[in-house]
This record gives C-alpha cells, structure tokens and sequence, in this order.
C-alpha cells in the first residue's frame, strides 16, 4: 500500500480537505424523517421502511471556527506565478496570514456516516429498527501560538501550549426498540455491537519553541501518538544531532531515529466494542411536546497501540517554510512537502506496539421542546440543544427550526443554528408517499468555494437517503 504521512501532519492539513456528518439536527422534528431515531430511539414512525443499500442515508459533515481560507491564499509576488499560496509565503505579512485564525485554540471536527442497511418495523408493541453502518469522524485542536511561530513573527520564545489531534473509523451493528409507556410517555433503547477499524490519537503538551544563540529553534514537548490498526507501522528516518558529539574531539555527531512516515500493510477489524442510545420524549398537551436523548454511551478496545513518543527531549527544528504550490505540481503534491515539515516538529520516535487500549467514541447529548401552532397544526417550531462530549474535540450547538408538513407525503423546514463554531442555516425537503422516501437536507448550507469545490469556510454539511416504505 503507498505509504501515507504522519497522523499529526494530516491535522495541519485538514481544513483544505472537504469532508464530513453523523446526524442531520434539521430533521429532529420531522416526523416523517425515517432516521429521526438516529438523533433520539424513542422516536418511532408511521411507516416502515427498508433502505436501498448504501443509500438509505449518508451523511457528512465538517464545523471548525477556521478553514480552507485561512491556510491557502492569493500568492500576492510580484515575480511569481499567480497560483494560490499558503499563509507562510513570505511575500504575506503577519497580521495578513494570521488574520483568519482564533485567537485561542483552532478547531476542526467531522464525521462521515453511510447506512449500510437499516430497516424500520412496528412489531412487539413498539417501534423496531436494525442498522448496519460505517462510520468515521476526526478532530484537531490547534493553538494560535502553532501558526504564529509557523509563520514566526519575530519573537525569540514562543509558548505554543497544547496540540490535538484524533480521527476514528469502525462499523456498528444496532437494534433498536421504542415504545409507549403511558399516554404521554414514550421511551427508547438501541444497543450498538461495534466492530473497530482504526483509531490514531496525537498529543503534544507544553510544546515550546526558543531561539538560541545559533539562529536555530530549539523545541521541546511532551508528545505521544497512539494508533491502534491492524498492519499499521511507523517509519525512521536517522539524523544528526546539532550539538552532541560521539567524538567530541573530531566533531562527529551522535545519530537518532524520529518517525517521518508511516505504512498500513493490511486491513481489518482491529477491535470490539459496545455501546447504548438511550431516549424519551414526553407529549405535555396538544401543543407542546419535550425530548431528551443519549447517544453512543460506549467503548472499543483494541488489539494493539503502536506508539511513538518524545518525552520532552529538546531538539533542534528548522522552522516551517512555504512550498511553491505550482512547482509541486498542486496542493495534494504540495502537501507533502508540509508533511514531511510537521514531523521534524512532531519529532516522535518509535516505541513499538505497547499491546491493546481500551477508548471511548465520543458521546452526544440532545435536548428537544416543539411548540405545535394551534390554528395551523401543519406547522411547528422546535429547539434542539446538542452537545458533542469528546474531550478536546466537544462541542455545543443550539438550533432553532420551523418544522412544515403542508401533505401527508411531503414535509421539511428550515432551522438556524449557533454554537461552538458560530452561526449556520439548515434545510430539509422529505418525500415520503407509500413505496418510497427521498430526503436530502444540509445543517450548513455551503458558502463559497475554492475552485477546487472546496469549502472556504470549514462548515459543511450534506445528508440524503432513499428508502422504500409501506
């Protein structure tokens, strides 16, 4: 298989990469939405369904509160090509390259969801559904202090502070069930058999960066990288120490071994886990309607950590520089060269495989209330609260929606949402007569984009699904 670069240095990279989405809150108070159970297993629906394989519902999504833009920019030299550049050419300014970037920590986060096969059935006196998915999400936490000393705006000392970076991929199997308990009261479950496929956890902590009498950058930092997927392995590159002699009298450095690469020989389920949904959703009166669910309580072990550290050891880095996009043949080629950059900075050396770890998937909190308009019952307005619980990579969003139904086959809305990550606007259209449903709606409806279709803004969203019902 072709060898990919370090975890760490695909986090740098990741807001020019469009991706990802796991649920589409636009649709919580849908109720023809057939999928309204991946949000909350308490809600149940009026008819059955079964999915078209692998496009019963796909969902991606991207948020960060930095993007595509704030790494590339218009090459502003003169003498040069008019190609996009990176915020570290030379020819741009501090303050114009750090301009859209967060003062405090950068963050990206994404999921991709794909519905193998779902089915949706009312039997044993109550709702049932059976899922097949794959899914894969990721997240970075980057400092301001990482791109101020990337772009070195002069400063001798810089405190960068802490960097994080992670991304998941593994297949589940549920069952769900929900029923009414009482006349006002209904309740849900779904267990999840986990299956996994990978997992990758970066962290850097306390990373500084002083410049010494030499003109050289000397860096320090408590970093671990943890990987846990079946035929995966770090690769070495040797080299010299500045200042460290195994022959101080004829100036022969010592050698070391940091990780600049990686390779995946193989693929494969590399690990087993569990996890629960639980939901409930209480009618108060003709109006007024409240919701509250738990989603992905659980866990995955894994079979084996490949890790590499570097245990604050000091070490001399040469900085990051620009790479000339047009000469490398485009961003994809370029990237490579800021690849191989981020691990000299990453600095990590191999500590081989550490045996299995046991990981959580990031849990999520929703809390719903719908307001049913009494002179026009076809139209309602609900607020939707979530929060993501996910260490470094959490987030909470509010999301305000008008929720219309105007046929029986035929519903959708519009909502606004604002959070971790700032303000967006979702949509859905739902088609659901008997034989068949197509839905497709976006949680952010996409800004401008690059040439390249790629999203300026990291905020993107799209879901969509075909099923055939009865």
């Amino acid at each position: 298989m072709k060898q990919k670069k370090l975890i760490l240095v695909a986090t740098f990279m990741l807001s020019v990469v469009a991706a990802t989405a796991q649920s589409l809150n636009s649709a919580y108070f849908t109720d023809g939405y057939k999928f309204r159970h991946t949000m909350n297993p308490a809600f149940g629906n009026d008819q059955s369904y079964v999915s078209i394989p692998a496009l019963g519902n796909i969902n991606v999504r991207t948020q960060g509160n930095f993007g595509y833009d704030a790494i590339i920019k218009n090459n502003p030299n003169p003498y040069g090509n008019k190609t996009m550049t990176t915020f570290l050419n030379p020819y741009i300014d501090a303050s114009t390259a750090l301009d859209g970037f967060a003062s405090g920590n950068n963050r990206v986060v994404g999921n991709v969801g794909v519905t193998l096969l779902s089915a949706g059935f009312k039997a044993w006196g109550g709702y049932n559904t059976i899922e097949i998915n794959a899914k894969a999400s990721f997240g970075a936490s980057l400092p301001y202090e990482l791109f101020e000393f990337a772009k070195n705006t002069g400063n001798k000392d810089y405190n960068i502070g802490d960097i994080n970076a992670g991304a998941i991929a593994y297949a589940e199997i549920a069952f769900g069930h929900s029923r009414q308990l009482t006349e006002q009261l209904r309740a849900g479950a779904k267990l999840k058999v986990l299956l996994g496929i990978g997992r990758a956890d970066v962290k850097m902590e306390n990373v500084q960066a002083q410049l010494n009498d030499a003109n050289q950058w000397l860096v320090s930092a408590n970093a671990t990288a943890d990987v846990s997927m079946k035929g995966f392995t770090y690769k070495q590159k040797a080299k010299e120490y500045k200042q460290r002699f195994k022959d101080p009298e004829q100036k022969i450095p010592e050698t070391y071994k940091y990780v600049n690469d990686l390779d995946v020989d193989g693929a494969g389920v590399s690990g087993f886990g569990l996890a629960i949904d639980l939901g409930a959703s209480y009618k108060l009166n003709d109006d007024w309607s409240f919701s509250a669910a738990l989603l992905d309580l659980g866990f995955i072990s894994w079979s084996n950590d490949m890790q590499a550290r570097n245990k604050g050891n000091q070490f001399v880095f040469d900085g990051f520089h620009d790479v000339d996009v047009a000469h490398h043949g485009g961003m994809r080629k370029a990237s490579d060269g800021y690849a191989d950059q981020l691990a000299d900075f990453a600095h990590l050396q191999d500590q081989g495989d550490q045996g299995g770890r046991t990981t959580g998937i990031g849990a999520s909190l929703n809390l719903g209330a719908e307001y049913t308009l009494p002179m026009y019952r076809q139209l309602s307005f609900g607020l939707l609260s979530s929060t993501r619980i996910q260490g470094a990579y959490s987030w909470t969003e509010a999301r305000l929606s008008a929720n219309w139904e105007p046929l029986k086959w035929l519903d959708g809305g519009m909502s606004l949402g604002v959070g971790s990550f700032g303000a967006s606007a979702g949509w859905l259209i739902n088609i659901h007569p008997k034989g068949y449903n197509f839905f497709i709606g976006m949680d952010h409806i996409l800004g401008k984009q690059s040439k390249e279709f790629i999203p300026l803004s990291s905020k993107a969203s799209v879901n969509l699904g075909m099923n055939i019902t009865w």
